[in-house]
C-alpha cells in the first residue's frame, strides 16, 4: 500500500514537471500575442482621469478572466473529440493576426483619421463620461476575447495528442500566466507618469536624482506605449507567420534558405497583405452597392 501511494506521489510529481516544462515551452510560443496583448491593453488603459484607471484596469482584467472561463473549455471540447477544428481554429486565427499586422502597417504609411473617444472631458456630465468609459472597457474585453482565443489555441496547438489533464493543466497555466502577467505589467505601465509627478512634487524646484528620475518617468510613457504597438505588430506578423509554416505543408517548404524568423515574418506579411487586400475589396463593392441602392431609392 505504501509502496504504491509513493509510486503515485512520484507520477504525479513526474507529471508536474512536464506540466511546468511544457507550460514553460507554450508561453514562449504565445510571447508574440502576449506583447500584442500589453501593447493594446496599455494603450486602452490609457486616457482616462488618474482616479479612475486602475478601476477601468480592474473592470478589463475580471472581463478577460471571464472570456478565458468562457474559451478554456470549448478548447478542450475540440481538442478531445475534434482535433482538426484546433489545427483550422489556429490557422484561421493566423489569418486574423496576420491581418491586424498588415493593417497596422497599411495605416502607418497610409494615415487617415480616426474618431477619438475623449474619457476626461469637463464638458460631459458624469453619466456621459461613465458611458464612454464602459464603451471603451467593453471595446478592450472584446479585443481581448480574440486574443485570448488565439493564446488558448496556440497554446492548446503545442500539447495536442498529449492527455487530456496534461493538456487542461499546460493550457490553464498559460492561460492564467496571460491575464495576471499582462494585466499586472499594465498597470505598472499605466501609472508610471504617476509616479513621475509624485517625484517631481516631492522634489520641489531643487534640482535631484528623484526628480531627473520622475521626468523620465512621465516621458518615457508615451515613448513605451508606441515602443509596444511596433513590438506587437512585428510580433502578431511573426507569430502568424510560424503558425501557417507550422501548420500549412506549402509554406513549410516556402523559402527554405531563409533564417526561420525572417521566412516566419515574411509569410505572416504576405497572408496579411492578401486579407487586408479581401477586406479592402470587400468593403469597397459593400460601399458601391450601398450608393448605389441609395441612388436608385
Amino acid at each position: 500500500m505504501a509502496s504504491g501511494f509513493f509510486a503515485l506521489l512520484d507520477d504525479i510529481a513526474a507529471l508536474m514537471d512536464d506540466v511546468v516544462v511544457m507550460s514553460k515551452i507554450t508561453t514562449k510560443k504565445t510571447a508574440g500575442i502576449l506583447g500584442d496583448d500589453l501593447a493594446v491593453n496599455a494603450e486602452k488603459a490609457t486616457g482616462f482621469v488618474s482616479s479612475r484607471e486602475l478601476p477601468v484596469l480592474w473592470a478589463i482584467t475580471k472581463g478577460s478572466a471571464l472570456n478565458k472561463l468562457i474559451i478554456l473549455p470549448i478548447a478542450f471540447l475540440l481538442s478531445a473529440f475534434a482535433p482538426w477544428a484546433v489545427t483550422l481554429s489556429l490557422v484561421l486565427g493566423g489569418v486574423y493576426l496576420a491581418f491586424e499586422g498588415a493593417e497596422k502597417i497599411y495605416e502607418f504609411f497610409v494615415p487617415h483619421k480616426h474618431a477619438k473617444e475623449t474619457i476626461d472631458n469637463s464638458d460631459l456630465s458624469k453619466e456621459d463620461q461613465l458611458t464612454l468609459e464602459k464603451k471603451k472597457i467593453k471595446s478592450a474585453i472584446f479585443t481581448d476575447f480574440i486574443l485570448s482565443v488565439e493564446i488558448v489555441i496556440i497554446a492548446l496547438g503545442t500539447v495536442l495528442g498529449k492527455p487530456i489533464l496534461f493538456q487542461v493543466l499546460v493550457v490553464t497555466i498559460v492561460a492564467l500566466i496571460a491575464t495576471i502577467g499582462v494585466y499586472g505589467i499594465v498597470a505598472l505601465i499605466v501609472r508610471m507618469d504617476d509616479l513621475g509627478y509624485k517625484l517631481v512634487s516631492y522634489s520641489g524646484k531643487e534640482k535631484s536624482i528623484s526628480k531627473a528620475i520622475g521626468n523620465f518617468l512621465i516621458r518615457a510613457l508615451p515613448v513605451i506605449i508606441k515602443s509596444l504597438s511596433v513590438i506587437g505588430t512585428i510580433a502578431l506578423i511573426l507569430v502568424a507567420g510560424g503558425i501557417f509554416v507550422h501548420n500549412i505543408e506549402f509554406f513549410h517548404h516556402f523559402l527554405e534558405v531563409l533564417p526561420t524568423y525572417i521566412k516566419d515574418f515574411i509569410v505572416g506579411l504576405l497572408v496579411g497583405l492578401a486579407a487586408l487586400l479581401v477586406v479592402k475589396l470587400f468593403k469597397a463593392v459593400k460601399k458601391k452597392l450601398l450608393k448605389d441602392k441609395g441612388t436608385e431609392v
